[in-house]
């Protein structure tokens, strides 16, 4: 008698114990061809770009500062400021806030890349307007680009995962590739990695893809591609605008989501059912009758004490020729 109340209070505990997870499990159908792991070698032929035109302003992603880490950021940081430069003498200072950038057009800022592009299309000596929030107080600076005489540094390739509605792994472009689609450095999205059941292999998204717009937004960066999926509603799809070999390709992509299944199944005592990637369980009555099953092995329990099991062989089966 004993021994059934201490195991009825153990079944009771592991039932009261079950840990639900916070995050959904990495797709098992991801594919990333080892060809794209790395990013091109194209280090000459940026350096043979034109080089535009030079503030001395350097900006960052503003989430990484501000606690909105979801959805589009509000301008971009300021993460350094060249000594003598234009940017230095307007009197610009790192965590300054760049919230617009007004020449012949005014450009709202999200993205490090929308400056960049500023930066490479401004004529030496255009003034640029930038609205600056600085500890809550927005002000106006006026900096006047200069001739650019060295390339801007590289910057290391990042890869975004998508595994929510797309299955998808996005790398940022290289400056080559931002430019041959008209964008500023570190803008659009590589298509580096899909998953076997991806809704964008059916519409035709390739590897090596750079997706350059989604339902008419420029892509400014990897993440706001990811943003514009997941806000996407249900059951619908993105225009996506791509450049391939370097012409323009248009496609209808669709999204997907999440397949659901159930997990786990618990009646203390009397029956327990518990299902993860790959493995299969059940019990019934205190452990008395118990089955367990994987793709390659199964075994069952009678009584706690009788054992079967069987499974996969270390040999093939032996078929005529």
């Amino acid at each position: 008698m004993k021994f059934l109340v201490l195991t009825v209070v153990a079944a009771l505990a592991g039932c009261a114990s079950i840990d639900v997870p916070a995050v959904s499990a990495p797709l098992a159908g991801m594919e990333e061809p080892l060809e794209l792991m790395g990013e091109p070698q194209d280090e000459s032929a940026r350096a043979a770009l034109p080089k535009g035109s030079f503030t001395g302003l350097e900006v960052g992603d503003s989430r990484a500062s501000l606690d909105a880490l979801a959805g589009e950021p509000e301008g971009v940081i300021v993460t350094a400021v060249v000594e003598n430069s234009p940017a230095d003498a307007a009197g610009l200072e790192i965590g300054d806030l760049v919230l617009e950038a007004r020449a012949s057009t005014t450009v709202a800022l999200h993205w490090p890349s929308e400056w960049r592009r500023i930066e490479l299309e401004s004529e030496p000596g255009t003034a640029i307007a930038l609205v600056v929030d600085r500890a809550g107080a927005e002000r106006i600076f006026r900096v006047v680009t200069v001739p650019r005489v060295h390339p801007a540094q590289r910057v290391a390739a990042e890869r975004f995962r998508e595994e929510r509605r797309v299955g998808v792994v996005l790398r940022t472009a290289t400056e080559v590739e931002a430019r041959a689609a008209a964008l500023g450095s570190g803008g659009g999205a590589v298509v580096v990695g899909l998953t076997r059941e991806s809704p964008w292999r059916g519409a035709g998204v390739r590897y090596g893809d750079l997706v350059r717009a989604a339902s008419g937004t420029e892509i400014a960066h990897p993440q706001a591609l990811v943003d514009a999926i997941r806000n996407a509603s249900a059951d619908s799809a993105l225009e996506l605008e791509l450049v391939r070999d370097g012409a323009l390709v248009t496609l209808r992509a669709p999204l997907s989501a999440r397949a659901r299944e159930l997990a786990r199944v618990s009646i203390p005592l009397l029956f327990e059912y518990q299902k993860q990637r790959d493995r299969t369980s059940y019990s019934l009555l205190l452990g008395l009758f118990s089955h367990e099953r994987t793709t390659a092995a199964w075994e069952t329990t009678l009584l706690w004490l009788i054992r079967f099991a069987g499974g996969d062989a270390d040999r093939l089966e032996t078929i005529d020729a």
